[in-house]
């Protein structure tokens, strides 16, 4: 008896829904509750039944404890030709998917409810033409594991449902930090789902935590910043339709991430950034689509919540039957002039100017003070009293890092089996060369410095290296791989392999062995070489100038390494990134 409440949620579920209804245990309870992954094995199947000539229920992988990843693939055509349809039609796809933090749960219920309505014809008739001129691929839960670790408790910061699954999965990957480097079974999945539908607009549902105000949804575009100017229109037109209708349904929606710049000030303003690529939206747009990061309020009700989430949807889809065709036509001829991107500047790190401007932002009377728990200042909301706040937006994204986009990127057989299956992973295409081998002129990245993050993040302690590429020729052996950015994922090799990009393999610790010390020479003879040295004029001028450098002067492992660098038996290697840009395509 006393293991009893465990069978709770899965009784209350039964308790409100058969195998013939669509709805939700979320809207039979009246959207105090979600369901269990039980639930969407069921309606994903009973979609598919009762609308055989328009949903696929599809398996596209499998998690770490054995559960089923699955998906709803909609469209106005026949069942088991919808993939052949969607091609030959040129019909534009949009993917959204819940779930992908699984306690952030808005977008499942909000996605079947959408789904039912259209298919059932209950709501806007626009929705059922809609479908004529698009196909609709629904993830209802991405962190599928995640999602069955359910608990009260959660998300403290959430106001419902009752319960709710978990942020991480199984291993404890958070997925919305792993698009790039694509750890997780869960996401190597959905990269080569997504690969396979190449959808034109994809939407990412979240909830997301921080301050208190008035406003209920925010639409967060990318790409905006950076990526080509034709998508940038279509990105910001997309957005802004979105955002004006979800007014005209009542929301009080946001185009940019609502979070303060000063956490407990809302007077510090909002800067708005640029999404990197660890991010659904930062890695789609890359790929040369559209991509929504749809975040709604955690201090809003369930209800509240899901029906913006329902909103947002319902809008993108009418906005994208409108304009999807002009859109993928766009992305389409992006694609084919891929070739066109080599030795262009492309932004990798990005940072706001001082520039802003002030904005009427919808928020509740509130108070700071010290506090005596933490020693800081706290913030106290009163929501029963709305104030409108003038907070300023700096609006204003300027690349702090670039690079040339080169020809294309060499690794030596020894790397190949770390970056391999990354590629494989996102689909691009790469050579292994055969015959076209010997001395070639290359340029290498050798790090003037770099540094080891404190500690792990993901599973990877990262790396921030400074350096500048430079001539070198290098010998080039059969089992080398050469990497094009010829290719309409060009922006991802350029993002994967540049050392200095923010979810480059390097910067996630891939490559940390060779910024390791492996051979060195003992203090006590490096002692003895240093007083050798020090009689050299050069060498005597350059160590004195150094040590004015306060950290330098106090450091007797740097002080020591300086001569260390320049016996004969300091390792080469040491510090040379293992990837070699190319100025030439390899046969």
């Amino acid at each position: 008896m006393k293991y009893l409440f465990l069978l709770f949620p899965f009784v209350s579920y039964l308790a409100f829904a058969d195998s013939k209804t669509l709805k939700t245990l979320a809207e039979l309870s009246q959207w105090k509750q979600t369901g269990h992954y039980v639930e969407v094995e069921r309606l994903c199947k009973a979609f598919a039944n009762r609308f055989p000539s328009q949903v696929d229920c599809v398996t596209f992988g499998t998690t770490p404890e054995g559960r089923k990843m699955r998906a709803l693939v909609v469209a106005d055509s026949k069942k088991g030709l919808l993939a052949f349809w969607a091609k030959r039609r040129k019909r534009p796809v949009i993917f959204f998917q819940g779930g992908i933090h699984a306690g952030e749960i808005d977008g499942k219920d909000a996605g079947f409810w959408l789904l039912r309505q259209i298919l059932d014809k209950e709501g806007n008739p626009k929705l059922n033409e809609a479908l004529k001129n698009i196909t609709l691929v629904f993830v209802p839960v991405f962190n599928v594991d995640g999602h069955e670790r359910f608990g009260a408790n959660n998300r403290p910061n959430q106001i419902g449902p009752q319960e709710m699954g978990w942020r991480t999965t199984a291993q404890n990957f958070n997925l919305n930090r792993d698009y790039m480097k694509a750890d997780s079974p869960e996401m190597q999945a959905l990269l080569q789902f997504i690969d396979k539908w190449d959808p034109l607009v994809s939407l990412d549902l979240h909830v997301t935590d921080g301050a208190q105000f008035q406003h209920d949804v925010s639409i967060i575009m990318e790409p905006l910043f950076r990526g080509a100017s034709e998508l940038r229109a279509a990105a910001l037109e997309l957005q802004e339709g979105a955002l004006n209708a979800l007014k005209g349904q009542g929301h009080l929606p946001l185009g940019f991430y609502p979070a303060f710049r000063k956490e407990d000030d809302p007077k510090s303003g909002i800067a708005m950034s640029v999404a990197p690529p660890r991010y659904s939206q930062g890695y789609l747009a890359l790929r040369n689509r559209l991509a929504i990061l749809v975040e709604t309020h955690s201090w809003k009700d369930y209800a509240t919540r899901v029906k913006a989430t329902r909103d947002t949807l319902e809008d993108v889809i009418l906005l994208t039957a409108q304009k999807g065709r002009e859109w993928r036509k766009m992305a389409d001829q992006l694609d084919t002039k891929a070739t066109d991107q080599v030795g262009q500047l492309e932004g990798l790190r990005f940072e706001n100017t001082d520039k802003y401007k002030e904005i009427e932002f919808l928020g509740y009377k509130y108070q700071r003070e010290d506090s005596e728990v933490s020693g800081a200042k706290k913030i106290t909301y009163f929501p029963n009293q709305p104030e409108v706040w003038k907070i300023p937006l700096y609006d204003e994204v300027v690349p702090k890092v670039s690079a040339k986009i080169p020809e294309g990127y060499l690794i030596p057989k020894a790397f190949a089996s770390t970056v391999i299956p990354k590629l494989k992973i996102h689909n691009i295409k790469f050579k292994e060369i055969t015959d076209d081998v010997g001395a070639k002129q290359v340029e290498s990245f050798r790090a003037d410095t770099f540094s080891f993050a404190n500690k792990s993040f993901e599973g990877h302690q990262g790396l921030t290296v400074t350096g500048d590429w430079q001539k070198e020729t290098v010998t080039v052996y059969p089992g080398d791989i050469f990497v094009s950015c010829r290719q309409p994922k060009g922006l991802i090799v350029f993002n994967l392999l540049e050392p200095l990009a923010p979810d480059s393999l390097l910067a996630w610790g891939f490559f940390n062995t060779r910024f390791e010390t492996k051979e060195y020479l003992e203090s006590y003879l490096t002692e003895a070489f240093a007083q050798e040295m020090l009689l050299k004029p050069e060498v005597k001028k350059a160590f004195e100038e150094r040590l004015e450098e306060s950290e330098f002067e106090n450091s007797p492992e740097k002080r020591l390494e300086f001569f260390q660098k320049l016996h004969s038996s300091w390792d080469k290697q040491m510090g040379l990134y293992p990837i070699y840009r190319a100025d030439k395509k390899f046969r």
